[in-house]
């Protein structure tokens, strides 16, 4: 017999005994730890804003759960839905949780206290808005329904994943003080109130996951600096399709992953590898197309119905002017349409 044949007899004999010692005594080979990571919630967690829509629920591969299932080898259970408010994550999507669950991550609220309407008011014009009346109304609902719908939602996940570490994210600034977009309105007293309304949120959020023993992970200090307007920008403006507005893009995304992930691993996020993530999800809009999807976006608000010529004539505005700067909106001129909401913004700061 050969030594080389009889050394692979040995080791083979040697794997057999081992493999039944271990038997014998109840155990089985060492392998990978395996994990199920859930991520709930709602459009925050199904990257929207990433350009990358997957279905009627979003789920982008460029959503902080994909990024963090990725990164760490994590097998993404993908709930999170676009529009889901708590009922929703407590009614369809933590069915997807189990005793085997190892890993939870979650966004929820801002549709519960109706952050999509009040930015769709404080957008418009101030003489058409009711932004202080929309924002008082989202605020209520935080101060006053949403403390119970927490402490319902998370006591719901913490029986159905018992040993899972569950990581709830909060919401950064949307704000930085300056609205760039000439199709929307916002006041920078609009954008602190608005601003002001995420720290309430967020301070609930903190206080409920901490009572039920979850981690809360606060992205505002991450994001400053980031804000919509900022250089570079980690929140989309108003975009074109609108759903993609007002959400963390790719590089938003990436900003939110390296925070969830070592609050669910204990382990540093190396962004390195995914570069590809925040590499630009579209073609490069040319200021032309930017200026006439500003405009479309602005004629929408039906500026010259009897209704809001009256209200611009109750804000000391001449129904005439308004009537004419929005004809200047269709021109086939651009930079008569530049003018035209070059103008339109002033009124409105006149007004607010």
């Amino acid at each position: 017999m050969s030594s080389t044949l009889r050394r692979g007899l040995i080791v083979t004999a040697t794997t057999t005994v081992l493999l039944a010692l271990l038997t014998t005594l109840g155990a089985t080979p060492a392998r990978a730890a395996a994990t199920h990571y859930v991520a709930l919630g709602d459009s925050y967690s199904a990257g929207v804003g990433t350009r990358d829509k997957q279905d009627d629920c979003y789920r982008s591969p460029y959503g902080y759960p994909a990024l963090i299932g990725d990164a760490y080898g994590l097998t993404l259970d993908y709930q999170a839905c676009s529009g889901a408010v708590t009922a929703d994550v407590a009614g369809n999507q933590v069915q997807a949780l189990s005793s085997s669950t190892t890993h939870v991550s979650m966004t929820i609220g801002g549709n519960d206290a109706g952050f999509a309407d009040v930015l769709t008011e404080c957008a418009l014009p101030g003489w058409l808005s009711d932004c202080e009346g929309e924002i008082a109304k989202g605020n209520a609902v935080i101060a006053n329904v949403l403390p119970g719908r927490y402490d319902s939602l998370f006591g719901t996940i913490g029986a159905a994943a018992p040993d899972a570490t569950v990581a709830i994210g909060g919401y950064p600034w949307i704000f930085n003080g300056e609205d760039c977009n000439a199709a929307t309105f916002f006041s920078p007293e609009e954008e602190a109130a608005l601003n002001a309304g995420v720290d309430d949120l967020d301070a609930l959020i903190a206080a409920k996951a901490g009572n039920h023993g979850f981690t809360f992970v606060d992205p505002r200090s991450a994001f400053d600096g980031h804000a919509v307007c900022d250089d570079p920008e980690w929140i989309n403006g108003l975009s074109n399709p609108v759903e993609e507005s007002y959400h963390p893009n790719r590089a938003g995304n990436v900003g939110y992953a390296a925070l969830i992930g070592p609050a669910l691993t204990g382990s540093v996020f190396d962004p390195t590898s995914l570069e590809r993530q925040v590499t630009a999800a579209k073609k490069p809009v040319t200021r032309s197309q930017a200026l006439r999807h500003e405009a479309t976006t602005v004629l929408s608000f039906d500026l010259t119905t009897p209704a809001n010529l009256a209200a611009a004539e109750r804000h000391g505005l001449d129904p005439a002017t308004i009537k004419r700067l929005a004809r200047n909106l269709e021109s086939d001129d651009l930079d008569t349409v530049r003018h035209a909401l070059d103008a339109l913004r002033r009124l409105d700061r006149a007004t607010s």
